[in-house]
């Protein structure tokens, strides 16, 4: 099923597009969250922190097909605008063929320097071994990862939000059960919480990639397309390519975080491992509207109709707003009972490590949130330049005012550099929406 969203009114139609991919994002958080829930309540304090000390440097290999996601979803969805259905065949096989080659060596460097990348972020003793052998495991099974991502961003760019959304299901309801019965029952620890992520997503991986290309082969295009198209690499790498460098660069950031996290010792790391994780549900979800705006976005480029980004843009505003206040009510006002999820009892340190963190950075949701709806029309739309910009700002605020903070005032001082960077990003990605694409659309709207 394929969708067009270059008709219909905007706000609409990016409700009925975006709702799906959102409902994913719940799936897939829940699984992530379900892995340090399991972790913490019957493995105990240290095997939460060791899924979370690695938690840093999966992320740079989510960071990297997340990326490659957003560039084949970007130029896919500009060439299904345009009805280029031969060519759009050649993006899609091209960027399955650059994806399997580019994750099966990122997964042999990644295996060869497991215990290399927990040595480098100061991964306590006590947690050394359980964190290396997580990321260990969790590695082995990225290149089903990276097929899933791209599958899901091929999806997405043919208009397709619902697909996704029935394997994240089956895939999360099916990682939460193994993890249950991995650690509550046969008591394998963190091994267990790995193993149960490895089996989930491979079988996500493996069924995307058989439905996507079924589905494909139905689609006429009037001619044999070319299997391979270095040009259309070429194309893909200019979204993906930046794409790939700022979601690592945010990863890289995030390291050096938590080996500054880490020197405040396992019940912190245990604290931190669990708000985070709460974090990232959020940032997440603000995140998929975001790349639903750039789809939106592509498509109706491709179509040449950007009068209707526009009305796109506010409407992802709106629909980022929603969703922002029921994760600020949880997190600010709930934040304790949300932290206990992860925690036995007696955890005293690190459940006021979670509180503090969640009750300083959720008030500014409703800022990132704007950020991201920005985000996806620069991205969307080929300003890559100013969207990296936008980004890079805020991790390089982040990280440094995280370290000059912490000398003064602890762990709190790290916590207190994610509003910085936010805000100061925000205002960025805001300017270069209305300079770099709102006026100039209307400028070339109002002389045609």
């Amino acid at each position: 099923m394929t969708k067009d969203l270059t008709e219909g009114t905007p706000g609409k139609v990016l409700w009925q597009f975006s709702i799906p991919m959102f409902i994913s994002v719940i799936f897939q958080q829940l699984y992530n969250i379900a892995d340090s829930v399991i972790a913490g309540k019957f493995a105990g304090e240290d095997a939460l922190a060791a899924v979370g000390a690695s938690y840093p440097i999966t992320m740079i290999f989510m960071a990297i097909a997340v990326g490659s996601n957003i560039g084949c979803s970007v130029i896919i969805s500009n060439l299904f605008g345009a009805k280029k259905y031969k060519e759009m065949k050649t993006a899609v096989s091209t960027t399955l063929i650059t994806a399997f080659l580019l994750s099966a060596v990122l997964t042999v460097l990644g295996l060869a320097g497991t215990k290399a990348l927990m040595a480098m972020i100061r991964t306590p003793e006590n947690i050394f071994d359980a964190g290396a052998l997580y990321l260990g495991i969790y590695i082995g099974g990225f290149v089903f990862l990276f097929l899933y991502n791209v599958a899901t961003g091929i999806f997405s760019a043919l208009g397709d939000s619902k697909t996704p959304l029935y394997f994240l299901m089956a895939s999360s309801a099916g990682n939460i059960a193994l993890d249950y019965l991995f650690v509550a029952k046969f008591g394998w620890g963190v091994a267990g919480v790995a193993w149960a992520t490895f089996i989930a997503q491979s079988a996500a991986g493996l069924f995307a990639l058989f439905t996507m290309t079924r589905r494909l082969r139905a689609l006429e295009t009037g001619g044999k397309a070319e299997l391979f198209s270095w040009e259309m690499l070429r194309r893909i790498s200019l979204i993906a390519v930046p794409s790939i460098f700022q979601q690592s660069f945010i990863s890289i950031g995030n390291i050096f975080i938590q080996g500054l996290v880490n020197s405040f010792g396992s019940p912190v790391i245990a604290g931190y491992s669990a708000a985070i994780k709460l974090n990232t549900f959020a940032i997440t979800s603000f995140t998929t509207l975001g790349n639903g705006i750039s789809n939106f976005t592509a498509q109706n480029m491709g179509a040449g109709k950007k009068e209707r980004v526009r009305g796109g843009f506010w409407a992802g505003i709106r629909m980022a707003m929603l969703v922002v206040i029921p994760f600020f009510a949880a997190f600010f006002l709930a934040g304790e009972s949300m932290i206990r999820l992860f925690m036995k009892e007696g955890s005293t340190v690190a459940l006021e490590t979670g509180i503090v963190f969640l009750r300083i950075i959720s008030p500014f949701y409703f800022v990132i949130a704007a950020k991201l709806m920005a985000d996806g029309v620069l991205r969307g739309s080929g300003f890559m330049k100013q969207f990296m910009t936008a980004t890079f700002v805020d991790l390089a605020l982040r990280v440094i005012l995280a370290f000059l903070l912490a000398g003064r005032l602890g762990s709190v001082g790290i916590w207190v550099s994610w509003p910085v960077g936010w805000i100061v990003a925000t205002v960025l990605s805001m300017m270069f929406y209305i300079k770099d694409f709102s006026l100039k659309s209307k400028r070339s709207g109002e002389g045609k």
